[in-house]
């Protein structure tokens, strides 16, 4: 049986490594582990949680800055920063649901390890974009920091954006500063019925090329709108293209106008108000929360290619079911089961665009077999070696868990 730790303070956290590299037992990193699914099975000793490393030590809403234990539940903090009118404007996803838990408990170090960010990405940037500083342990049992509470503060290395994404195999992050912002008076979207892939493809392409600053384009095919949590658009029975605008009432109101004029050909569009639920289906990818025994992929493409990329993968997959976020960029796909056959036909669909895919959620025997995150071309790969031997030498933090060698 594994031994599980749960530190409450940094101290404890630098004793548990410690342990684990004095003895050579290696650790799972998790913080509530609701993404323990995601990544390859991982053979270890020890289980170390940062779940109990918690608490917001600085927030000042005045100067947009946030500090949080990497424990820190991300409700408590979304919680707290709603009270000042303010939001991460990353849009962290909480992929609880897809990947069957029964509540959604992320944790911010969590989410940034993973560098989870949701459909405004392609007008705010990425999780990495928003991250200021952090305190960390290496593999070697060190105790580091970097960056700080302003957005210009790096000289050198930028480890903010080098650990984000790590998944927890570089070092242990204990604490996050986090760039926040004003969240919008109102937030309104326009909903197009009706298009094909490929015709919603141009429409988010004139959408994000005009001046209407959209922070939400996202796709729902026809076969997937019942499961809506929106029951206007669950009953509609067409496909949906949605378009998010936010900011000041008068500014929305006005680019939605131009936003209608400019897309009026398409097809009629529909404008509702301050519906979360539209923006949370796409975000937390409940379109695929429901059947557990399909596997789900995360397929990035150029925005361009998104509906090409679907329709070959379609043509090559019975079954399988996809919708598309960030302007057709993020394509979120599950097909009836994982096999070799399906691995092999969405890479090489993938192989014209230089796009790449995640396994997202599968079974542990099938993640065991998977080629899980995308294989990297052997000078970054090199790379990526390079920076886990420097940070985590003994291969004691997450061995295993993005590459098999690593």
């Amino acid at each position: 049986m594994q031994d599980r730790f749960k530190p409450e303070t940094v101290a404890q956290v630098l004793d548990v490594i410690s342990w684990g590299l004095s003895n050579k037992k290696p650790l799972e990193i998790q913080g509530a582990g609701t993404k323990r699914g995601i990544g390859y099975p991982l053979e270890v000793a020890a289980t170390l949680s940062l779940s109990g490393l918690t608490g917001i030590s600085l927030y000042e809403p005045e100067e947009l800055v946030l500090t949080a234990a990497a424990g820190t539940p991300l409700a408590e903090i979304e919680e707290v920063l709603a009270g000042k009118n303010q939001e991460l404007a990353f849009e962290p996803a909480d992929f609880a649901r897809l990947l069957g838990s029964t509540e959604a408990n992320s944790t911010i170090g969590g989410i940034m390890a993973a560098n989870i960010s949701g459909p405004r990405r392609l007008k705010t940037g990425a999780a990495r974009d928003h991250f200021l500083g952090l305190k960390a342990i290496s593999g070697r049992a060190e105790e580091f920091k970097s960056g700080g509470r302003v957005v210009k503060n790096v000289t050198g290395y930028d480890l903010c954006k080098g650990l984000a994404g790590s998944w927890g195999t570089l070092a242990v992050l204990t604490e996050v500063t986090l760039k926040v912002l004003p969240a919008a008076e109102q937030i309104t979207t326009l909903i197009i019925a009706g298009l094909s892939d490929a015709e919603a493809m141009s429409a988010m392409s004139m959408a994000m090329n005009s001046s209407c600053e959209v922070s939400g384009v996202a796709h729902i095919p026809a076969n997937l709108v019942s499961r809506s949590s929106f029951s206007d658009l669950a009953k509609s029975g067409a496909s949906a293209t949605l378009l998010r605008l936010e900011g000041i009432a008068p500014s929305v109101e006005y680019r939605a106008t131009q936003l209608q004029t400019l897309l009026g050909s398409l097809g009629s569009t529909k404008k509702v108000t301050g519906v979360d639920e539209i923006w949370r289906d796409v975000r937390d990818v409940h379109y695929f929360a429901e059947n557990q025994d399909k596997a789900v992929w995360k397929i990035s493409v150029p925005p361009a290619q998104g509906a090409i990329v679907a329709s070959a993968i379609a043509a090559e997959i019975p079954g399988v079911e996809y919708y598309f976020d960030w302007a057709g960029g993020l394509i979120w796909a599950a097909v009836p089961a994982f096999n070799n056959a399906s691995q092999t036909a969405i890479r090489q669909c993938l192989k014209s665009c230089g796009g790449h895919a995640t396994l997202f959620r599968a079974p542990e025997e099938a993640r065991s077999t998977a080629d899980i995150f995308h294989t990297l071309e052997p000078g970054l790969m090199t790379l990526t070696k390079n920076l886990k031997d420097n940070f985590d030498p003994s291969g004691i933090l997450n061995p295993g868990r993005m590459y098999r060698t690593l």
